[in-house]
């Protein structure tokens, strides 16, 4: 079985939870539109001023993605 990643996106400042929790809409939007067989993202507060929008792919899909998204980082993803 392939490797499952989590591309992060980071949002800093008071709006940091809402923005994150917005673009977490376009990566769904995103896999959608690009009939990707990806079904998990999120969006997690870290504190008041730290939030993230992540999206989890496989290694198949990892390099495409990241090319066209631009995230911050990426980790692996465990559940």
């Amino acid at each position: 079985m392939s490797r499952q990643i989590k591309l992060i996106w980071d949002f800093r400042g008071e709006a940091a939870a809402k923005t994150a929790e917005h673009h977490e809409l376009h990566l769904k939007e995103y896999i959608i539109h690009e009939k990707l067989p990806l079904h998990i993202t999120g969006f997690e507060i870290k504190n008041e001023m730290h939030a993230i929008a992540f999206m989890v792919v496989t290694d198949d899909y990892m390099i495409p993605v990241r090319d066209a998204l631009k995230p911050h980082r990426g980790e692996l993803y465990t559940e």
